[in-house]
């Protein structure tokens, strides 16, 4: 397969691009959720012991959802430089200690968003956190000890890999 083409559609607050796509003999007509490219973290507060993780609506479900910190990238900054920022925005935090879990695609057959996983160790709050004001977050700051953490019945995939990241490092 080949793009021949490529056009936006929408430009709200998120993008939608039309693909065209040549299969052979065929070309297909796509459209591709184009979101931004994002960072997460699973925050570790190493002076409690404790993990905290955010709470806020979510308009794919429709409902609060439970997640690891994220955001998006801003221009051409670095991911790692992004998640300090958004860790800060939603919880407060310096990062004492960063280190990258994985890069995913979450729906690969429908979105060209990725999303850069990290563990991230802190110990002092340096910020009010509960997102930014002039962005409409209303973020709710959850802290989990380990064995509550893995108990959590998780719903949000970037959470569940950080959480089964944890788990497999014993």
């Amino acid at each position: 397969m080949q793009i021949i083409d490529r056009s936006r559609v929408f430009d709200g607050h998120y993008k939608v691009n039309q693909l065209i796509v040549q299969d052979g003999d065929v070309q297909l007509k796509r459209e591709q959720f184009a979101p931004g490219t994002a960072v997460a973290a699973l925050v570790y507060d190493t002076a409690r012991q404790v993990y905290v993780l955010t709470r806020q609506f979510r308009i794919g479900p429709e409902t609060e959802i439970l997640e690891i910190a994220a955001g998006m990238i801003d221009g051409d900054e670095a991911p790692e430089t992004a998640v300090r920022r958004e860790i800060h925005e939603e919880l407060g935090y310096e990062v004492d200690k960063l280190e990258e879990i994985v890069q995913i695609w979450p729906s690969p057959g429908t979105s060209s968003e990725a999303i850069t996983v990290f563990y991230a160790e802190v110990s002092r709050r340096t910020g009010a956190g509960g997102g930014l004001t002039e962005e409409n977050e209303k973020i709710e700051m959850v802290d989990f000890t380990r064995e509550a953490l893995e108990a959590e019945p998780l719903q949000d995939a970037k959470t569940v890999i950080a959480v089964q990241w944890v788990r497999l490092r014993g």
